[in-house]
């Protein structure tokens, strides 16, 4: 098992979403730390870390195997969250 840490910018994405929402990318955070690279899931090419689709929202995470450690740092809509 994985253990999550949620960086700051990450956990100011999260505060603002709606409730609907919120319920959406919290169930898909809360599979990752038994199965980190779900199918779905995509490694980035343009930065280190994976991509995971919550609907029209991406969640953006690092993983540190040695450590067992899945860093989320970027949670957004997809129009945002690459810039």
């Amino acid at each position: 098992m994985y253990k999550i840490f949620i960086l700051t910018k990450a956990q100011k994405d999260l505060d603002t979403f709606p409730t609907g929402v919120f319920k959406q990318i919290k169930n898909k955070i809360l599979l990752l730390p038994k199965n980190p690279r779900p199918s779905g899931c995509l490694k980035l090419t343009a930065e280190e870390g994976y991509r995971l689709r919550a609907g029209n929202y991406r969640i953006l995470y690092r993983i540190d195997d040695k450590k067992k450690v899945i860093y989320l740092y970027r949670i957004k809509h997809r129009k945002e969250v690459y810039r």
